[in-house]
């Protein structure tokens, strides 16, 4: 699994990523695996994958020389929509399902300069005030953010870099070196 986090403080935000792969039991470090990246550029913004390794590369692949629409909740959900179709009908993608809704099988975060989002496996989008973790060192990661944010000395990024090291720590399945973006918010939807 993983742990990515989005933060946004003070005009930025910032994402963040462990570079850990496990596959099973075998954990498969950022010392001997080059393409470690679990963040993944789609035109201005930068996403943070959690799932399966494939997943990553599938969004690469896709969201390569286009200019998705990622600025609201709704323009996410659109655009996962559409991806959701490619992942079936090109990437072979055998969705299960639960809750009454086909899964794309992958939670994401993003960051851009309209904010920080996140888009989950059943498709719902949100936009996050503050801060938020996917993965499995999320509840971890979602304790550092909870515990430090209001620490004048941090950053988005301190802060973003910090929750990923918390979930490392304590989480088999997150691993070091941590991997960020960080990001300026669009002067009018600074808060």
């Amino acid at each position: 699994m993983s742990t990515v986090v989005v933060v946004r403080k003070r005009g930025f935000a910032c994402i963040a990523a462990d570079t850990l792969t496990k596959w099973g039991s075998a954990k498969e470090s950022a010392d001997y695996i080059a393409g470690n990246s679990k963040l993944v550029p789609a035109g201005d913004s930068w996403l943070g994958v959690t799932g399966g390794a494939t997943y990553k590369t599938i969004l690469r692949d896709w969201f390569a020389g286009r200019r998705p629409r990622l600025d609201s909740p709704l323009a996410i959900f659109r655009t996962w929509q559409t991806l959701h179709k490619a992942m079936k009908e090109r990437y072979f993608l055998q969705p299960g399902t639960a809750e009454g809704l086909e899964s794309s099988q992958v939670d994401v975060l993003i960051a851009n300069p309209r904010g920080i989002f996140g888009i989950g496996a059943h498709r719902t989008a949100q936009e996050y005030s503050r801060f938020y973790a996917y993965g499995s060192g999320s509840s971890y990661a979602m304790g550092a953010l909870w515990a430090l944010y209001d620490d004048p000395a941090l950053d988005a990024e301190a802060l973003a870099r910090r929750a990923v090291e918390a979930a490392a720590e304590f989480d088999d399945a997150t691993g070091l070196p941590v991997e960020s973006r960080r990001i300026r918010i669009a002067p009018s939807r600074q808060r």
